[in-house]
């Protein structure tokens, strides 16, 4: 009979085989509400909520000064990076349909954000809401409600996040995230912040239209997905 022989596996070993997560965070940015934040991760295979909320910042501390505001979201972006570690950040771009006054308070933020992360070596990934909405809930203008309750079947969780602002950041996460496995899948270099337009449209051309053909084929007789943890989700690119 032949004899086996039996070898211990060292910690190291296991921890290398087993898969390597990509952490992401996600950032909504308010001019005058909360700031939501949102941190996923993803094997590639599975999604997993690693954390969530929205700053409230009070009237009276806005009122402390000008700045007051933007150093409590700088404070807290940086225990975020310096407590979970993400691989990259995703913030949901300016909407430029939005007043002049609001869009500068939310350059302003914006602007912290990028301070933020480029502090801690994290590369920061933009997308407009419309990309974000099509990703997560497959329409372009989907409300707030269909984005909450997409971002809660996706991952899996018990309950709708709360409040909204705190989805928004969960669910540019997970656009990052389905952007990130779509060009590693598929071998796609990177879309650098340089490149051309007519670049830029024809990978969203192309995914987009994968996209399409994806989602169609995962919708049931009911018109709704079904086992939408276990749904390939092609996306947009910017």
């Amino acid at each position: 009979m032949e004899r086996r022989r039996l070898v211990a596996v060292s910690d190291n070993d296991a921890r290398k085989q087993k898969p390597a997560f990509f952490r992401v965070l996600g950032v909504d940015p308010a001019a005058a509400g909360p700031t939501g934040y949102g941190v996923v991760e993803s094997d590639g295979r599975s999604l997993r909520m690693v954390h969530y909320g929205a700053l409230v910042i009070s009237a009276r501390r806005r009122k402390e000064s000008s700045g007051a505001a933007l150093q409590d979201v700088y404070k807290l972006l940086s225990r975020l990076i310096e407590e979970y570690q993400p691989d990259a950040m995703a913030v949901e771009a300016v909407f430029a349909a939005l007043n002049v006054h609001t869009v500068l308070r939310l350059a302003e933020v914006r602007g912290v954000v990028l301070l933020a992360a480029a502090q801690h070596n994290i590369v920061v990934h933009s997308y407009s809401p419309r990309e974000v909405k099509s990703s997560v809930a497959g329409y372009g203008h989907a409300d707030k409600r269909q984005v909450q309750e997409m971002v809660r079947a996706l991952l899996m969780m018990q309950e709708i996040p709360e409040p909204s602002d705190a989805a928004d950041a969960l669910a540019v996460a997970l656009c990052h995230l389905q952007v990130e496995q779509t060009r590693r899948r598929f071998s796609l270099p990177p879309v650098s912040k340089q490149a051309g337009r007519a670049r830029r449209s024809a990978v969203i051309d192309a995914v987009e239209a994968l996209s399409t053909s994806v989602s169609g084929s995962a919708r049931g007789a009911s018109g709704t997905f079904s086992n939408l943890s276990n749904l390939p989700r092609i996306v947009p690119t910017r």
